[in-house]
């Protein structure tokens, strides 16, 4: 009587990767983000511009209604949102329990009277966050 014979158990080589292998993902991934990431952090920039311009525009239209309602101009944006002293107010003025800030996440300064003659100024000083610039830096105002 002959025995079945049992298959032989080799153990399972695993392939581990090799060290070229893992060197030429890390290059292609680097190469990726390389390429990517100046359009991602451009694309950023941009919406964060748009996002400031639509907020100056909403603030511009809230001082101009509280100006229509009370027959002067706010001392200061807060009053948009927060009776004073005036009898007429009909406020808030915004929709918002917050003043907006800016795509920088900055305050805006809000002058009144602004500057070239204009009744009041808002501006937000962009991402450099100082007076002037050029780019993504300049500065954005409600009247540009």
């Amino acid at each position: 009587m002959t025995m079945p014979s049992q298959p032989s158990r080799q153990p399972s080589r695993r392939h581990a990767f090799t060290l070229i292998e893992i060197m030429i993902v890390v290059v292609i991934i680097g190469s990726l983000a390389a390429l990517v990431g100046p359009r991602i952090i451009g694309s950023l920039d941009k919406s964060r511009v748009r996002t400031t311009t639509v907020q100056l525009v909403e603030l511009k239209g809230a001082v101009q209604s509280y100006y229509m309602d009370c027959s002067e101009y706010p001392a200061n944006l807060e009053d948009l949102m927060i009776k004073g002293s005036n009898e007429k107010w009909d406020g808030p003025y915004l929709d918002a329990k917050n003043l907006p800030k800016d795509g920088w996440g900055n305050d805006f300064i809000y002058a009144c009277p602004g500057e070239d003659n204009q009744p009041f100024d808002i501006i937000s000083y962009g991402a450099d966050k100082a007076i002037g610039g050029t780019g993504y830096a300049a500065d954005l105002s409600c009247w540009q």
